[in-house]
């Protein structure tokens, strides 16, 4: 058997988009779909958003990419808007979730290095976690289909069950340098932390001294219908990762912290060759120029909950098939009954309905449209989504 030019770590769908519109893909021979993934979470903005296209197009014909051992007016404007917007004093600008999750783990240490305590160097991490693929963010998951054929993996991650404060609490001891947690976990299965967990575990870090790190690659930015997930819970945390939606589809990641959480990483303690460049920060100030205009954080929350309603009315009409709906905004996850599979039905929409959506863990269909999506498109989802599921039910009878 050949082995492919690209390389086969994906089971790639007969989907091949060529070109998007809105909240539409479309393939090579003019298919069509309407998109509810949207490239899991990252399409904020749909696609072909013009003030986007015309950012990256007038940033790529004046400047791409300098080295960051050079000042950055670029980078230094669109740090200081995200501070503005956040909890945080400070920014890293990275290419990925991934990188902005390694970059949270080596702040988190390099915090308790910096105040004399270098054995502070476990992160307590929660079953079902997804933070990235990296050798530090495998490591920080106890899932083995993220872990097998890894081995050794990295030490200093401890797991707890998500949504048991007991147990987290639990686990902490001298070693201990805080928690690192998915305020909504994404691939995990679109499950929300209730808020006695999140906000336990902020009291936890404040009365042990130590650092509560949040993973909001997937859920923040706009995703719940505030502009960062932890704002449902009336908390801040120390460190946040975020990346997908904060660049709309341009590779852009950002590793945010407080001062004093990030007052080990001095010069040479990180760095990036290609994080912060002008062209990602040109997409970033786009994608933030819309999030920021009154009222589009309030047409996510809309639409989050209108398309939330449409899905609860129809679940009697298939409870069959399905279980329930969870999530947050537009963030949404609809939990499948124990005699169907996700994977299955996602594949199943895709192919004879032209919907796509994402299977997530639990065996839950994730909903993540772009964020601007109107009435019109939930309720062509609702009719292909309702469609799909009698045409399934049938076909598996």
């Amino acid at each position: 058997m050949s082995t492919p030019a690209l390389m086969p770590v994906y089971p790639r769908c007969g989907v091949r988009p060529v070109r998007g519109e809105g909240c539409y893909l479309i393939g090579e021979q003019g298919e069509r779909y309407l998109d509810f993934a949207a490239g899991i979470a990252v399409n904020a903005l749909g696609h072909g958003h013009p003030k986007l296209v015309q950012a990256i197009a007038d940033q790529a014909a004046t400047l791409m990419h300098v080295s960051n051992l050079y000042g950055s007016p670029q980078g230094e404007h669109l740090a200081q808007r995200i501070v503005d917007s956040s909890f945080a004093d400070t920014v890293f600008f990275t290419n990925s979730g991934t990188e902005a999750v390694e970059c949270a783990i080596k702040t988190a240490r390099r915090y308790h290095y910096a105040n004399g305590n270098p054995q502070r160097t476990t992160l307590i991490t929660f079953n079902n976690a997804f933070h990235g693929r990296t050798m530090g963010a495998i490591s920080a998951t106890n899932q083995p289909k993220m872990r097998d054929g890894f081995e050794p993996l990295l030490p200093g991650f401890k797991y707890a069950p998500f949504n048991d404060l007991e147990a987290a609490l639990s686990l902490i001891d001298d070693t201990t340098a805080g928690f690192m947690v998915e305020t909504v976990q994404g691939e995990g299965g679109v499950s929300a932390g209730t808020q006695e967990f999140i906000q336990g575990l902020r009291k936890a870090c404040d009365e042990h001294g130590l650092l509560l790190v949040l993973d909001e690659v997937q859920c923040g930015y706009g995703r719940t219908g505030k502009m960062w997930a932890y704002e449902h819970y009336g908390i801040t945390p120390d460190i946040l990762s975020s990346a997908k939606g904060i660049g709309g589809g341009f590779p852009l990641g950002a590793c945010l912290a407080t001062a004093e959480a990030a007052k080990g990483m001095v010069f040479g303690t990180h760095g990036s060759t290609y994080g912060g460049n002008p062209l990602a920060m040109a997409a970033g100030e786009a994608i933030l120029d819309v999030m920021l205009e009154p009222g589009f954080l309030d047409h996510v929350t809309a639409m989050g909950d209108r398309l939330r309603g449409a899905i609860e009315q129809m679940i009697p009409n298939h409870d069959h098939l399905f279980d329930s709906i969870r999530g947050m905004g537009l963030m949404l996850g609809i939990k499948m009954k124990d005699a169907a599979v996700a994977r299955d039905f996602v594949a199943h929409l895709r192919d004879h309905h032209g919907l796509l959506t994402v299977a997530a863990g639990e065996n839950v269909v994730r909903v993540l449209p772009p964020l601007v999506i109107e009435e019109s498109h939930i309720a062509e989802f609702v009719q292909k989504l309702s469609d799909g599921a009698r045409d399934y039910a049938v076909a598996t009878v």
